[in-house]
């Protein structure tokens, strides 16, 4: 009875020191690439960012000179093609938000994935 009972705690130790051998894997290589593209995608959201903020300067600009031009009095396929122009770049600036939009999104399911494989609770 005794040997039965030694035996079957000796293995069920053997099992539970194989397990967690086994699950101690080489976690910190794969949380620290994960880590990197993750400054990295932050680093890509930061100057989007900068890039959207300067075209919005400069469809700002653009809109001042239109009104200058109409003052001014300008040819009307001169206005048509400003007009233009002001339309296609705030196309450009609403997809490129919207990409932007997507990124950071993206950026924080990577975040929580990070934080529960280092079983972390999120903020």
């Amino acid at each position: 009875m005794k040997t039965l009972l030694f035996r079957s705690l000796l293995l069920a130790m053997a099992i539970t020191t194989l397990c967690g051998v086994a699950s101690a894997g080489p976690k910190g290589r794969d949380l620290r690439s994960d880590r990197r593209d993750i400054r990295r995608d932050t680093r890509d959201i930061r100057h989007d960012r900068r890039d959207i903020r300067q075209d919005v300067r400069e469809r700002r600009t653009d809109v001042r000179d239109l009104r200058e031009d109409r003052k001014e009095g300008a040819s009307k396929e001169e206005l048509r093609a400003d007009r233009k122009e002001i339309a296609g770049d705030t196309r450009d600036l609403r997809g490129d938000r919207r990409d932007v939009r997507k990124d950071r999104r993206d950026r924080r399911r990577d975040v929580r994935d990070l934080r529960e494989d280092r079983h972390e609770t999120p903020e």
